[in-house]
């Protein structure tokens, strides 16, 4: 846990405090703890800074906490099978797991602070607004190959659903193929990672963005629809909670897709299908297709009613739904 870290736990309780008292509690100079000050600043928290009284934090912000995680884990009656991994800044978190795909035990998860290049989906970039937001990636082995987990990023979006139903978050739906939505408006996103042979076995990283707490600083590079769970629920956010909610919901759907595939999922997640029956737009690498949604395969393909009356299915990961304007 690096310096800024240690100040953001101290600086947690919304109190102020002076540089020299969170200097003797670190060990460190107030030239260091105004470099750290500084550093969190830059990284888009509010921090306020009085005379005479120090530092405080415009809204409250609890870093994450492992034990605090493995706790609510604890509470819901899940275990994490591999190793939990919090990182105070990364490239991208995938990429973290990735890189330990030799000996990366399964059920393995990391979460980051601060992600300098995360990913969404089609080249997008995740932006994501530091020590606020939950950047995380989660690891599962599969003895099958990787065309039959293909739809195991819409269980997992079903998975996120769950866990911020959990927390109380309303108004919640998903949009084919791994969109979280609540009133509309995008809450969280997934990514997958495949490595593996054809045959099997494989390992899947799942990356996982989920909006709790977006500063305007990163809102403005935001080209979709979007909202947080603070917001919604209009007071702070506990992300250790919500983290560990989200671990227990992904330990299970991954067991239970191990098992019996998407199939055991699609009715739930049909059933949370914003777009079910809706008319649409799906947008494939160099075309356009018209046409209303018809459910889901027990692989996660979508079925599209095209305008003739033709019913085709659809399982590319460059397919993207927009509403028809």
């Amino acid at each position: 846990m690096g310096t800024r870290t240690h100040i953001l736990k101290l600086l947690a309780d919304g109190d102020f405090h002076s540089g020299t008292d969170i200097g003797q509690r670190l060990g460190i100079s107030r030239a260091a703890v105004w470099k750290g000050i500084k550093t969190l600043c830059a990284l888009g928290l509010d921090i306020h800074r009085v005379s005479g009284r120090g530092y405080k934090l415009a809204v409250p912000v609890a870093p994450l906490d492992a034990d605090t995680v493995q706790a609510v884990l604890t509470e819901h009656g899940a275990r994490l099978p591999g190793t939990l991994t919090l990182l105070e800044e990364v490239d991208s978190t995938n990429r973290y797991l990735l890189k330990q795909a030799a000996t990366l035990p399964s059920g393995s998860a990391c979460f980051a602070e601060v992600q300098r290049q995360g990913r969404g989906r089609r080249g997008r970039s995740w932006h994501a607004t530091p020590y606020r937001n939950l950047m995380l990636s989660f690891a599962w082995r599969f003895e099958a190959g990787p065309s039959l987990v293909a739809g195991l990023s819409l269980a997992a979006g079903l998975a996120v659903l769950r866990a911020l139903a959990d927390y109380g978050v309303p108004d919640l739906g998903l949009k084919w193929p791994n969109d979280v939505l609540a009133r509309g408006r995008k809450i969280a996103g997934l990514l997958a990672d495949v490595q593996g042979e054809a045959a099997g076995p494989c390992l899947v990283v799942l990356g996982i963005g989920i909006n709790t707490h977006v500063e305007s600083s990163e809102a403005e590079h935001i080209d979709q629809p979007w909202i947080d769970v603070r917001a919604l629920l209009e007071r702070p956010v506990d992300r250790n909670r919500i983290a560990g909610l989200v671990l227990a919901q992904l330990v299970r759907a991954c067991e239970v897709y191990a098992r019996s595939g998407f199939a055991a999922f699609r009715d739930d997640w049909q059933q949370h299908h914003l777009y079910h029956q809706q008319p649409v737009r799906l947008v494939l690498a160099n075309e356009v297709r018209p046409g209303v949604v018809d459910g889901v395969d027990d692989a996660g393909g979508l079925w599209l009613r095209e305008p003739d009356g033709t019913r085709r299915l659809f399982h590319s990961g460059e397919i993207s739904l927009r509403p028809v304007v």
